[in-house]
């Protein structure tokens, strides 16, 4: 039960049909299908898995069975419909990264050895369109792989043309080498992108310090004109192959809540979300053999006799993933609940700063249940609200006391912080020990190393590299 809860709604459907697979006493209940009675079946445990053939003799099918509590096991929520549709949803494949510049590589003048050459060197390209692997350990590979000897100048040569492939920048072996690559293409007679070449060009460690003071006096520019430049330079896409989405991949980074909560006339409504989870129960087939078996025990073969017993161990089993399943449902919902009530008035409008200091302890004594369980609940688990998708590890956050000597959420400070840093002076940004200051006016005394902590939390980067001009 314990895996079983640690899994998200998501992949718990792939886990069932697993199960269903090593099973083959389990089964599927389909739509069209009428359900049957819902009652929980009581089967028994054998004392052995060894038993004798005059246990087997005392067997009797109502040990196991009768018509009235046939495993089967509703696992859809109860605010879906029986009569909701799965549909399904058609989707096209796209072109991958990799794939459209090999495409691109067809339209070059390359002879063939420089093209297999190329489709080497694209293979070492990653998902972010950079090739940082070094052009001798290439080459040495290439020999290695395809047997042909090559060397850095000729890979170098060839890299240059892939380095005219869309998007631009694409090649690159460095951040600086990408805004270049992308540059060239806008130049063109254009004063400002010119002038954002030569800054990255030559003055590329003065531009990531944002010294630039230093790269006017250098350059000679107007505060206008390098405002321009600059402005020109942060249009630019430091990742040039993010914008190419991997079709096969992107069910991995689909979010399904676990839990759908609706707030209707004051009252909350929370209930699971199994929409995708099939409805389970033992399959019919092996309760008949169990059945026939009742009625021909005295004249059973040792054979029959072990297949019985396989079939009762598979029953056990499934019983077993039945009634995890379950449990699955009720710690999920018992702890969900726990964690509604404490937090009942940020889950009313999503105000983030009514949500109050909670951590696993405070869940864990509410519900009974132990602080591993809670924190096995709230790994990868999602909740839909009417103001967005939450993932659970969200509502859990540490405690500070402010002037009024009332506790108050980390992230209410966090939120602070943050309205703090954008309505700054973005020519002169507030240093840590002013954002000190600035919360400690608004109530909240913080030390400066908390500030900075929470700053490099939220990924916000110091005073000095936050100017702007």
């Amino acid at each position: 039960m314990i895996k079983l809860l640690e899994v998200p709604t998501m992949l718990l459907e792939q886990r069932i049909k697993k199960e269903i697979e090593e099973n083959p006493v389990l089964e599927e209940v389909h739509d069209a299908e009428e359900p049957e009675n819902d009652t929980e079946a009581s089967l028994v445990n054998d004392d052995s898995d060894t038993e004798t053939d005059k246990n087997d003799d005392e067997f009797t099918l109502e040990d196991y069975l009768n018509d009235e509590d046939i495993p089967n096991y509703r696992l859809v929520a109860s605010n879906v419909s029986k009569d909701d549709k799965r549909e399904e949803i058609p989707f096209s494949v796209g072109v991958t990264f990799q794939e459209s510049l090999k495409s691109q590589l067809g339209l070059t003048s390359l002879n063939d050895r420089e093209k297999q050459l190329a489709l080497y060197l694209i293979g070492n390209i990653d998902e972010d369109g950079y090739l940082r692997r070094k052009l001798s350990a290439i080459a040495d590979d290439v020999a290695f792989a395809l047997g042909l000897d090559t060397n850095e100048d000729e890979l170098e040569k060839i890299l240059y043309v892939i380095q005219e492939f869309d998007p631009p920048g694409v090649g690159a072996r460095d951040l600086q080498e990408c805004l270049l690559l992308q540059l060239r293409v806008k130049e063109n007679g254009s004063t400002t992108a010119s002038t954002a070449y030569k800054i990255l060009k030559y003055h590329f460690d003065e531009f990531t310090r944002k010294h630039y003071d230093k790269i006017a006096q250098k350059l000679s520019l107007s505060d206008e004109q390098l405002r321009d430049a600059i402005n020109e330079i942060l249009k630019l896409n430091p990742k040039p192959g993010g914008g190419f989405s991997d079709p096969y991949n992107q069910s991995i980074q689909q979010v399904i809540p676990d839990f759908i909560l609706d707030y209707v006339d004051g009252e909350f409504q929370l209930n699971l979300n199994s929409r995708n989870v099939p409805e389970l129960r033992i399959s019919r087939e092996y309760s008949d053999m169990l059945e026939s078996y009742s009625y021909s025990k005295d004249s059973a073969t040792s054979q029959e006799k072990e297949a019985v017993t396989f079939v009762r161990q598979k029953i056990e089993s499934a019983r077993w993933f039945i009634d995890a399943l379950k449990q699955r449902q009720n710690t999920l919902m018992t702890t969900m609940r726990a964690i509604l009530n404490y937090q009942q008035e940020f889950f009313r409008d999503g105000d983030e700063s009514k949500l109050k200091p909670m951590i696993l302890k405070n869940i864990a004594d509410a519900t009974g249940l132990d602080i591993s369980t809670i924190s096995r609940v709230a790994n990868s688990k999602y909740i839909q609200t009417h103001f967005g998708i939450y993932p659970l590890k969200y509502f859990f956050s540490e405690g500070l006391m402010n002037d009024a000597g009332e506790e108050v959420s980390t992230r209410e400070i966090k939120k602070i912080l943050q309205e703090c840093i954008l309505n700054e002076d973005k020519g002169n940004p507030l240093t840590d020990e002013e954002l000190m200051e600035a919360l400690k006016q608004k109530g909240y005394p913080i030390a400066r190393r908390t500030i900075a902590k929470y700053r490099e939390q939220l990924g916000i980067p110091v005073a000095r590299l936050r100017k702007q001009l």
